[in-house]
């Protein structure tokens, strides 16, 4: 997940843009003649020592040169290119037989690029980053990138007699003293007021993280209580957005006596802070405090993302110690086996991560920006372009968006947690290999927590693929593994987490036949399961049903004797910014 892979970050693209801004020309000229001979592309090439097979590439050369004929054919005879692509859908671009050309034209180069990296001929991880380093490449070439050749910016311009590029400007500036390109209306939304607005009490805090009890909504709860454990890398509340989209909401009206983790979002006093750290005082003190409020021996213990792979590991933890306070564990798009990690595995190698770790290791902060960088070039035309071109170059403003304004409300990791993360998982793939790993004293072996599970992955995850969220099949509670659970909802990483069931919208597959395993492979599961209509809560809410103990009144008061009353919810350590 390092963010310097030798390309810029989406500030530095936005900077270049405007660099730019009249000569796209300059960004160009590489599309004039496709060649290995020089450019970025050859530049690749020579780094990774990758070939491509000379009768594939001279293929490649002849079905381009007939494309390009044939384009310039229907240049000269007026006939309009058909632009199958939503970055050119606007009349605009069909209607300027010019703009039409250069984005047909900018397509086919673009074709010829991205099929040429994939034909390289090299180990898959080389290949996988030169093919995402072309992709990069290709994407900020896009003619609608660029003023002098985007004809909906060039007519916005006229429309406005010049006022959408002062905007536009203006915008540009505004964002550069941010530090970080505006995805949502920021003025829109205010952590308590608006965003994490569920009813509750911080009931606990260290230096790590604030403990938030719920308030119970329903005449009786589940005895056995709900701890959620959100990323420590992104803010809790995208558990906690608005009450129609809000998972902990949910989960209150479904009868649970929810506790959740709220990370604090590092500064310096926290340079020195480790994995261990955040196991020890954080998942397990957090375990321990919702056993003592709650008065209950068991957890249904919950973990999203990296959250998933914190809480698990603390389980693990505690299965040394001979403890066992989880009732059930839910893993949302969660990594424990590291072998397919999906697009962020560009970022992760040796030499990558030991510049981490000489730089961190010992202590020091990873900046949320760098981290938002990363994951905004995962999807850059979403992420990137689609914002340079609506709030520079049309002098829009963007509308408002809870899921995006919580994109832009990153957080900081400190050094040495984030180099062992790195390391360990992502690099290395350790924490599934049984006594492999010592955190908090400890051998962490997964197969040791003695809880069923209830696995979610979204099938269009591009940072957790859903086949490396159902590996964790195999590595948990493999005593009994018929109980496991696994879930696929459609859609990504977050929008397919964050699905209302209220809303009645996309859909989820499910393979539960009773009395038979799992099948081992992700895609013999896939073959044999049944597509339904609508939101995967409801099967969520009934696993923790199954595993909530009996209903018993809700408490009359949140916190008890020893863990009284801190703040209202959402508490402080959330509105803390990284920037």
């Amino acid at each position: 997940m390092d963010a310097n892979m030798n390309m810029p970050d989406p500030q530095a693209m936005a900077s270049a843009w405007m660099t730019q801004f009249s000569d796209p020309a300059a960004w160009q000229s590489m599309f004039k003649t496709p060649a290995l001979e020089s450019g970025p592309m050859a530049n690749l090439l020579k780094d990774s020592g990758a070939l491509i097979d000379p009768g594939t590439l001279e293929a490649l050369r002849e079905d381009y040169l007939q494309k390009a004929a044939v384009l310039w054919q229907d240049f000269l005879a007026s006939k309009a290119p058909v632009l199958k692509d939503r970055r050119f859908s606007s009349p605009e671009w069909q209607s300027n037989p010019v703009s039409a050309f250069s984005a047909a034209s900018y397509l086919l180069n673009a074709e010829f690029l991205t099929t040429m990296a994939d034909a390289v001929e090299a180990p898959p991880k080389e290949q996988q980053k030169i093919r995402f380093a072309v992709q990069q490449m290709v994407d900020a070439m896009s003619p609608a990138n660029f003023l002098a050749t985007n004809p909906e910016a060039q007519k916005t311009l006229i429309d406005t007699k010049g006022e959408s590029l002062t905007r536009g400007l203006a915008n540009m500036l505004a964002d550069m003293q941010k530090g970080r390109i505006s995805l949502s209306d920021e003025s829109a939304f205010e952590v308590g007021r608006n965003v994490a607005t569920t009813p509750g009490q911080v009931v606990f805090e260290n230096d790590l993280f604030q403990l938030i009890q719920y308030t119970p909504s329903s005449a009786a709860v589940h005895q056995v209580p709900l701890l959620m454990v959100p990323p420590c890398i992104n803010k809790f509340y995208i558990l906690d957005l608005q009450p129609e989209n809000s998972v902990v909401r949910y989960a209150v009206e479904q009868g649970n006596n929810v506790f959740l983790v709220s990370w604090r979002n590092p500064d310096k006093s926290m340079e020195g802070t480790t994995w261990d750290d955040y196991i020890e005082q954080g998942a397990i003190k957090a375990i321990e405090v919702t056993r003592a409020i709650s008065g209950s021996d068991k957890v249904n213990a919950f973990g999203f993302c990296v959250g998933g792979t914190i809480v698990s590991t603390a389980l693990s933890v505690l299965a040394a110690r001979g403890e066992q306070p989880a009732a059930s564990l839910t893993l949302l798009t969660t990594l424990l086996d590291f072998a397919d990690t999906g697009v962020l595995d560009v970022f992760v190698d040796e030499t990558q991560v030991l510049q981490r770790e000489q730089a961190l290791s010992k202590g020091g902060l990873m900046p949320g920006r760098d981290l938002a960088t990363t994951f905004s070039a995962l999807r850059p035309n979403d992420l990137v372009w689609n914002y340079v071109q609506s709030n520079y170059l049309k002098g829009k403003e963007p509308p408002p968006f809870d899921l995006l304004y919580w994109n832009s409300d990153s957080t900081n990791l400190p050094g040495p947690m984030f180099c062992w993360y790195l390391r360990n998982t992502y690099l290395e793939n350790s924490l599934k290999q049984a006594g492999k790993l010592t955190v908090a004293g400890q051998k962490v072996d997964l197969g040791s927590i003695d809880a069923p599970v209830f696995i979610y992955g979204s099938r269009e995850d591009h940072i957790v693929p859903w086949p490396a969220a159902y590996a964790s099949m195999a590595l948990l509670n493999p005593k009994n593994a018929k109980a496991n659970r696994f879930v696929l909802g459609a859609s990504g990483h977050i929008a397919g987490v964050i699905n209302p069931a209220s809303k009645n919208k996309r859909s989820y597959w499910t393979n539960d036949a009773k009395g038979k395993a799992k099948p081992a492979a992700a895609d013999a599961w896939l073959h044999g399961a049944t597509e339904h209509a609508g939101s995967w809560w409801p099967e969520w809410a009934a696993f923790l049903a199954d595993h909530g103990g009996k209903k018993v009144k809700p408490p009359a008061k949140l916190g008890n004797a020893k863990f009284k009353p801190v703040e209202p919810a959402p508490g402080r350590y959330v509105k803390v910014r990284a920037d």
